[in-house]
């Protein structure tokens, strides 16, 4: 079975351009955020590992760091990471893992049960792996998404996503269907209307059970 909401992430050691570490290590304290490619060198990654690196200064504000995870080695990684500065105009300084052997993959259910690395592979033989996992500091599965290779992945909204997952962690608070940072949430009905009002100020009540309060940012 797969990882859930709510799971654990494996404490994985894996090998990146960067360096070894335990996955549990170099999370840390942090959120994180892992994200997963079919193959280096191939055009819809690279797009995305450069909107990735675009946005370092936004991951490092929210406490977030970010991992990459690739089927290729460490050397492909290193040379790859040329192609995807030059794309992206800025230094792509996060990790990638290099999941030769699937391990991260298989860990985190990214690939259908019948995948395999045959000679002279192409990214069509790792077309599923194109996933999202955004991880809180106590290491637990908070979102995941998953994409086909043919939809290059909205980083906004996984910032977006992030935004609203560190709002509401550990609070009886929720975000509305297309929420940004400064608009209004959702208190959890486990809060009756006179305690969401003593935590959180005048409610708006749209509906009995839909109440919104200002963004306590």
């Amino acid at each position: 079975m797969g990882l859930r909401i709510n799971d654990i992430v494996p404490d994985l050691t894996v090998q990146t351009d960067l360096g070894e570490f335990s996955l549990h290590d170099w999370i840390g304290d942090s959120w994180a955020i892992l994200f997963s490619h079919p193959k280096d060198y191939t055009p819809v990654c690279t797009t995305e590992f450069g909107a990735v690196a675009q946005l370092t200064d936004e991951w490092a504000a929210r406490n977030t760091k970010v991992l990459g995870i690739s089927v290729d080695g460490v050397e492909e990684h290193k040379g790859w990471k040329g192609d995807i500065e030059s794309f992206a105009g800025t230094k792509a300084g996060f990790p990638i893992v290099a999941d030769t052997d699937l391990a991260v993959a298989k860990a985190f259910d990214m690939l259908p049960a019948e995948a395999y690395l045959p000679d002279g592979r192409t990214p069509a033989d790792t077309a599923t792996v194109r996933s999202v996992f955004i991880i809180s500091p106590d290491k637990k599965v908070q979102l995941i998404m998953t994409y086909p290779m043919s939809v290059g992945r909205n980083f906004a909204e996984v910032l977006r996503a992030l935004d609203g997952l560190q709002r509401t962690f550990g609070q009886p608070l929720a975000t509305p269907a297309n929420w940004t940072t400064g608009q209004d949430v959702i208190v959890a009905t486990a809060l009756d209307d006179a305690a969401a009002t003593e935590k959180y100020g005048a409610l708006d009540k749209k509906l009995p059970y839909l109440r919104f309060a200002k963004d306590p940012k």
